[in-house]
């Protein structure tokens, strides 16, 4: 006669609800984690410029193209990889973008001139662009239903925080490590092997299917209601990364333009005044209705470019730390309002594509007029060029309200119409 083995125990039900619970939250954890390191790793080598400048002989617009080179790789892999993972899963695009992303450290490591720095970075682009749009559109997959809009804040937090620990990270080694320029990036590249390696142990969030293909041709693919909010914030969203891009590349040439005599390390400070305040900034305002973030923080930068100028006419650094408070508070109030307005009420399928189209903007808005500002500074001198700089983005700037107030009127016309339509109340009857 056969012996019957005994049946295992069914698990608990609640013991099943933790684990699923606990897994999803390291899962949360974990993408949060490559979002803010992605953007450390990002905004690393600003306080490098200086001694990239002094050991290379080099202008204050190959550091813009330098700086360039990441942006404008990373919003190609945007418009090429943006929705890939929405095809093919986001396990396997985060895992072989950040293999990429490692090795782009390595060869930051090893770079002795130009070519191999601005070809570091374009590595460095490519892997950013298709692992943030992945590793944002997994957050929302892990949306927790008991605390909505936990993902979108996630979104805006984790980058700026990322940026800001990135720059006080290389600051601190500029001041008293005897090899910055190499150990600025050995602790991202195990970071990102590490991580490589953990997306592997995570459930795939989304559901593969066909058209991987066809998603790689370059395309903006936006839903209407994301494709309007994005449309309203755009003047603001330009004005704030624009900022942003400037003290990225020529904060630490304004720093020094300014005060002479201050330490090498000084220069990273500046974007690191900044992406401070934007962190704090975010989380502040996380309640705050995103069309009141947005006009809020539009409104911030026309003093935050006053006080950089000011800083050029006698007030020196502390006026130049202020002007960089206020565009982190204007970078921090519009980049997580618009991304909120943004994302409002997305479908899965729409998540990562939608965030792509947003970086686009975004890293455009930051890139191309910092080359501008690059060539303006050869040309004619840093001073003029972050004149011309500011008197754009406050010009920018104090078109955005009206742009959000126009997209707020048409909103509410279209929802009254809608309304009649539902009544059966032909137009122009009350």
């Amino acid at each position: 006669m056969t012996a019957v083995a005994p049946r295992a125990p069914a698990p608990h039900p609640r013991r099943a609800v933790r684990t699923g619970t606990s897994r999803r939250t390291a899962s949360f954890a974990l993408n949060a984690s490559i979002l803010a390191t992605l953007l450390a790793a990002s905004s690393a080598p600003t306080p490098l410029y200086p001694h990239y400048q002094d050991a290379w002989g080099l202008s204050a617009l190959t550091i813009t193209l330098v700086f360039s080179a990441y942006s404008l790789t990373l919003l190609l892999a945007l418009l090429t990889t943006g929705s890939l993972s929405d095809h093919l899963g986001r396990r396997p695009v985060l895992a072989g973008a950040l293999a990429l992303e490692a090795g782009s450290m390595v060869l930051l490591a090893s770079a002795d001139g130009a070519a191999t720095l601005i070809t570091a970075r374009i590595l460095q682009g490519a892997a950013t662009g298709a692992a943030t749009s992945a590793a944002g559109a997994a957050l929302l997959d892990l949306e927790d239903p008991l605390r909505p809009g936990r993902s979108a804040l996630t979104n805006s937090i984790a980058p700026v925080a990322g940026m800001a620990a990135g720059v006080l990270a290389s600051t601190l080694l500029v001041r008293f490590s005897p090899a910055p320029a190499v150990g600025v990036y050995a602790l991202p590249a195990v970071l990102f092997a590490a991580q490589a390696v953990a997306v592997a142990f995570t459930a795939e969030t989304a559901r593969p299917h066909a058209g991987a293909l066809r998603a790689l041709r370059p395309r903006l693919a936006l839903p209407p209601s994301a494709r309007r909010a994005l449309l309203a914030a755009g003047t603001a969203v330009v004005a704030v990364w624009a900022l942003g891009g400037f003290y990225s590349s020529l904060g630490p040439a304004l720093v020094r333009l300014v005060a002479p005599a201050a330490p090498q390390a000084a220069g990273g400070t500046v974007f690191l005044t900044l992406t401070a305040a934007a962190t704090v900034t975010v989380w502040l305002l996380r309640r705050t209705a995103p069309y009141a973030a947005v006009t809020g923080g539009s409104l911030a930068v026309v003093p935050a470019g006053a006080l950089a100028l000011a800083g050029l006419h006698g007030a020196g650094l502390p006026a130049v730390h202020g002007g960089a408070a206020l565009a982190g508070v204007a970078f921090g109030a519009v980049s997580q309002g618009a991304l909120r307005m943004t994302l409002a009420g997305l479908p899965a399928g729409d998540r990562a594509a939608t965030l792509a189209a947003s970086y686009v903007l975004s890293y455009l808005s930051m890139s191309l007029p910092a080359i501008a500002a690059g060539a303006a500074t050869r040309q004619y001198g840093l001073a003029t060029a972050t004149h011309a700089y500011a008197l754009a983005a406050a010009l920018l700037a104090v078109a955005a309200p009206g742009a959000l107030a126009a997209a707020r009127h048409r909103e509410a016309r279209g929802r009254e119409a809608r309304g009649r339509e539902a009544r059966g109340t032909p137009d122009g009857v009350a």
